[in-house]
């Protein structure tokens, strides 16, 4: 068993309580239904999930701000059979995802008794990195590196040549 101190974590950062939280936590037993999570390119993510035997409207995704919660209930079955080995499992699950900060579902569908789960993250424009220009005076707009009007355009070479 793997035991680590997070104290001095806790110590000298702020704001990364909850993950640190999640690290402490003891492994969980493997979730069914098994799933993989794949990173598609550097802002898109894919979650493909096995349900088989669910159909479409039996499976419900909903995401509330950073948790995305996939659940399966099936309808019911038509009648009541005897089964001699029975390995498919058909039983409710509820399987939920921490996703980050402006993570977004765009999309999922259900192939082949796969789940597919399209995820894009997505920088509100006020949180992206911007230039900032140095000197005294605001830029213009679009030209934030501009030289400004005061500066000299040429640097002279004023060294004295021997």
């Amino acid at each position: 068993m793997r035991t680590f101190d997070f104290a001095p974590l806790y110590r000298s950062t702020v704001g990364f309580d909850r993950l640190f939280s999640l690290l402490d936590q003891p492994e969980t037993s493997a979730a069914w239904p098994p799933y993989d999570i794949e990173k598609v390119s550097e802002d898109a993510y894919r979650i493909t999930m096995a349900v088989a035997g669910f159909a479409q409207d039996e499976i419900e995704l909903t995401q509330h701000d950073t948790t995305l919660l996939v659940s399966g209930q099936r309808k019911g079955e038509e009648r009541e059979r005897q089964f001699l080995h029975r390995g498919i499992a058909g039983r409710t699950f509820r399987q939920t995802f921490n996703l980050a900060q402006h993570v977004r579902v765009t999309g999922a569908s259900l192939n082949n008794g796969l789940l597919t789960v399209e995820l894009k993250r997505e920088m509100p424009e006020a949180l992206k990195p911007r230039r900032i220009a140095i000197g005294g005076t605001q830029a213009t707009a679009g030209q934030d590196n501009a030289p400004s009007q005061n500066a000299p355009t040429q640097v002279e070479d004023r060294s004295e040549a021997a």
